[in-house]
């Protein structure tokens, strides 16, 4: 444990990070499955609007520095082929 006043509060706010930072992450995940499970489903609108929003997500992600923005770009990339492939 730190002693040092300076420390202490660095550790509490990379704490208060952290769990932003996982919330946004299990955020992204869920809004991926949501569009591969609407376009499972067969209804484009649903899908389209879920992937929509995931890449929203995703862009948001990549300008705050959760993931890296070429990270971002690779994830909404591979999500949109995968809709469409679902799609088909």
């Amino acid at each position: 444990m730190a002693n040092i006043r300076s420390q202490i509060k660095r550790n509490r706010q990379n704490q208060t990070r952290q769990h932003r930072n996982q919330a946004v992450r299990s955020e992204l995940k869920t809004r991926a499955k949501t569009a591969l499970a609407a376009a499972e489903s067969g209804d484009a609108a649903a899908a389209e609007a879920a992937l929509r929003l995931a890449q929203k997500r995703l862009d948001r992600a990549g300008v705050k520095g959760i993931l890296h923005r070429r990270t971002a770009a690779r994830r909404k990339s591979r999500l949109t082929k995968r809709v469409q492939a679902r799609l088909g």
